[in-house]
C-alpha cells in the first residue's frame, strides 16, 4: 500500500515516539526506533522506550513487575474522588490481579458467546440511523450505538448514550481541560445510573449482550458498582478505539483503489479492517508500570519506572509479520499487539472488527466521490497514544 504523505501531512520525522501518533506517517521513525535497542530510554518522556514485537510480548507477560498503573496512583490525580474516578477504577483493565480478575471472565465469556452475523447486521442497521455529517462524528456514534443497541439500550436512548459516553472518555486522557473531566464526571454518573436500570429490567434469557454479562457473572440486581462499572467501560472501549480503527480504514482504501473493489463485499470489507488493525492500528502505543525491580531486554528497570509500548511499531516488525509494510488482505497468519497479549489482551477483538467493518460500509454508501474526501485531507485528533483521522 502506498505510504507516502496524505494531503494533510507536514514534513520531517516526529519528535518521540507520543508526537509519532498523530503524525502524518509515523512508520518510518517506527522503524528507527526498532533498528535501535530493546529498550532505549528517552529523556525527553523520562521513560523507556520498547517498540519490538519480541520485547513488547515479554513486557505484556510480565504480569508481577509490570503493572497497567503506577502503584502510587491507581486513579488519575485529576478524576480521583469523582464519578469518572470511581468508574475509571474498577475497569478491568485498569487493574492487575485479583482486581482485573474480578469481572474479566464473565466479560469474555459474554463477548466469546456473541453471533457475530446477528452483531454485523444490527450494527449496520444502527449506523444508517446515524447522522452523515460530519463523518469524524459519526466514525465515534455508529459503534458506540451499536453496543449501546447490543447492551440493550432502545433507539430512542441510544443518542443520549452516545452523548453521554462521548463526554466520560475524555476522562481517559491527559490532555483533557478542567471542563471536559467535569463534563466526564457527570457522564459517568448518568451511565452508572441507567445501566443500573437496565439490569433492573434485564430478562435472564433476553439476548442482550447485558444479560449475557448478569448469567456470566451470576449477577443479580441491586448489581455491585464495580461490574456497573465495567459495563460503562464495554462502552467506553467501543468509543475511542473502534472509531480510530474505522477511520483508518477508510482512509487505507482511499489510499488504494484496489481496495474499493473488496470494500464491496462483506468478507472484503472484514478483511480491510483486520489488516488495518495491523497496518495502522487505533492504538498506537500503551504504558506499563514497573512495580518492583526487573531486568528486561538485557535493561534493568527500577521500581517506579514507566515503559512506553509502541504497539504500532511492534506491528510492522518484520519479525513478526513478514512483508510488514505491505497492506496485505490474505495475510496467511496475522499477528498484531494493538489488541493487547496475555492476561490483558481485549477480549473484543472480534466485536470491534465486525463494528468497523459494518461502520465502514455505512460510510462508504454514504460517500460515492472518495477522491474528493482524499483530496479535502484528514489531520489526527490530538492524543497520546489513540490514532484518530479527522477529516476535513
Amino acid at each position: 500500500m502506498n505510504t507516502s504523505p496524505t494531503p494533510s501531512s507536514f514534513d520531517g520525522m516526529p519528535l518521540d515516539p507520543v508526537a509519532a501518533v498523530t503524525h502524518a506517517d509515523p512508520y518510518p521513525f517506527y522503524a528507527e526506533l526498532r533498528a535501535g535497542p530493546p529498550l532505549a530510554w528517552n529523556e525527553a518522556l523520562h521513560l523507556w522506550v520498547a517498540s519490538r514485537a519480541e520485547v513488547i510480548e515479554s513486557l505484556l507477560l510480565a504480569h508481577g513487575a509490570l503493572r497497567v498503573r503506577p502503584a502510587a496512583e491507581p486513579v488519575p490525580r485529576a478524576i480521583a474522588g469523582s464519578a469518572a474516578g470511581e468508574v475509571f477504577g474498577h475497569l478491568v483493565r485498569m487493574n492487575d490481579g485479583a482486581a482485573h480478575q474480578a469481572h474479566r471472565p464473565a466479560l469474555q465469556r459474554a463477548l466469546a458467546g456473541l453471533d457475530l452475523g446477528a452483531v454485523r447486521t444490527a450494527a449496520l442497521r444502527v449506523a444508517h440511523g446515524v447522522p452523515a455529517q460530519p463523518v469524524s462524528d459519526a466514525l465515534f456514534s455508529m459503534p458506540v450505538r451499536a453496543v449501546a443497541h447490543l447492551l440493550g439500550f432502545d433507539d430512542e436512548a441510544l443518542p443520549q448514550v452516545d452523548r453521554w459516553m462521548r463526554d466520560f472518555v475524555a476522562c481517559l486522557s491527559p490532555l483533557s481541560t478542567a471542563q471536559q473531566l467535569q463534563g466526564a464526571s457527570a457522564a459517568a454518573g448518568e451511565l452508572m445510573t441507567r445501566f443500573e436500570a437496565l439490569a433492573a429490567g434485564a430478562a435472564p434469557r433476553d439476548g442482550t449482550l447485558l444479560a449475557a454479562v448478569l448469567a456470566e457473572s451470576a449477577a443479580s440486581p441491586p448489581l455491585a458498582r464495580a461490574l456497573l462499572a465495567n459495563l460503562v467501560g464495554l462502552l467506553s472501549q467501543t468509543c475511542d478505539a473502534t472509531a480510530g480503527l474505522l477511520g483508518n480504514s477508510l482512509i487505507a482504501v482511499m489510499r488504494e483503489p484496489s481496495l474499493q473493489q473488496a470494500a464491496q463485499t462483506q468478507g472484503g470489507l472484514q478483511a480491510i479492517v483486520e489488516e488495518t488493525a495491523r497496518h495502522d492500528p487505533s492504538v498506537h502505543n500503551t504504558r506499563r508500570f514497573v512495580a518492583e525491580s526487573v531486568t528486561m531486554a538485557g535493561t534493568p528497570l527500577a521500581a517506579g519506572d514507566a515503559v512506553l509500548l509502541v504497539l504500532a511499531a511492534a506491528n510492522r516488525d518484520p519479525a513478526l509479520n513478514p512483508e510488514p509494510e505491505r497492506f496485505n488482505l490474505v495475510r496467511p497468519r496475522r499477528r498484531m499487539l494493538g489488541f493487547g497479549h496475555g492476561m490483558h489482551a481485549c477480549p473484543g477483538q472480534a466485536l470491534a472488527c465486525t463494528l468497523a467493518a459494518a461502520g465502514l460500509e455505512a460510510v462508504l454508501y454514504r460517500t460515492p466521490d472518495l477522491a474528493a474526501m482524499q483530496e479535502r485531507g484528514w489531520h489526527y485528533r490530538p492524543s497520546v497514544a489513540a490514532r484518530i483521522p479527522v477529516f476535513h
